[in-house]
């Protein structure tokens, strides 16, 4: 994976950077795969606007992706590696060795041609699945379940990945993207390998106009609002704006917001560095 910088022959193309796709094997999707994604532009049932700075975009289709990796001790067949526009990371296309077709999330190294396969007694190789209690300690997983039979929830996303640190009884100690250690349990499935498209990180959009066909439209700074709109909003002439805040008066920049009494706080070991 690469990615390329191009000349500045427009001005939007001044700053691009674009990602070199090296990995991507086809640009035409499995039809049987594919459903439509209606877009809501940010309103809901009544058409009023809940999320705001959404709309636009280009017209886009769902890949369904096996995101459970439960059809365990069948080998499939990598056929290819395709870009998805839902998506930061590379999806893959595999054959089953029973004539089914599913996409999985691409892992880092995954090549065409290479057999994977998900269950108990499996090799702990990039893109293999199984339990986080057949994983040896210390390895690299990504596509990790916080529960049991949930399907993968946790580094999904281009380059990202969790680290097995230990085992104690029925749960792991794991390494978050985020830096937090939590316990999950042993029974929970994961992938080993990082996310692939690592790179995405180093893509800069270069224009405006790019932003809108990712369906993002212009967001405005909280201290050009009037003080009716936002509580950083107001003042006379160009006005810090007071206290970093949320629209709804909640401290930004260091409040913590986490419920102390949260169920799962009993789970994490250690908090995410700042």
């Amino acid at each position: 994976m690469s990615v390329r910088k191009l000349k500045p022959v427009t001005p939007g193309q001044r700053f691009r950077v674009v990602n070199g796709f090296d990995a991507i094997t086809t640009d035409k999707p499995e039809k049987s795969l594919l459903v439509p994604n209606k877009r809501s532009g940010g309103r809901n049932a009544k058409g009023r606007m809940t999320m705001r700075y959404i709309g636009g975009g280009h017209k886009r289709r769902y890949r369904i992706i096996d995101f459970k990796r439960n059809r365990f001790g069948i080998p499939a067949t990598v056929a290819s590696i395709e870009y998805d526009p839902n998506r930061t990371a590379f999806i893959a296309l595999v054959n089953y060795q029973d004539g089914e077709k599913t996409y999985v999330i691409a892992q880092n190294g995954l090549q065409v041609g290479q057999n994977i396969v998900s269950g108990d007694q499996v090799a702990p190789e990039v893109g293999n699945a199984m339990k986080i209690s057949g994983i040896p300690l210390g390895s690299i997983i990504s596509c990790i379940e916080l529960r049991p039979g949930q399907g993968a929830i946790i580094a999904r996303s281009a380059g990202s990945f969790a680290q097995l640190l230990s085992r104690d009884g029925k749960y792991a100690n794991i390494k978050m993207p985020s830096g937090e250690v939590r316990r999950i349990l042993q029974e929970c499935m994961a992938t080993i390998g990082a996310v692939s498209n690592s790179d995405h990180q180093l893509v800069v959009s270069g224009k405006a106009g790019r932003s809108r066909w990712l369906g993002r439209r212009p967001r405005t700074r909280p201290v050009a609002m009037n003080p009716v709109d936002h509580p950083m909003g107001g003042g006379e002439g160009r006005a810090s704006g007071g206290h970093p805040r949320s629209r709804n008066g909640i401290p930004a920049k260091g409040f913590r917001t986490r419920d102390l009494n949260k169920a799962s706080t009993q789970y994490i070991l250690e908090r995410r560095k700042k």
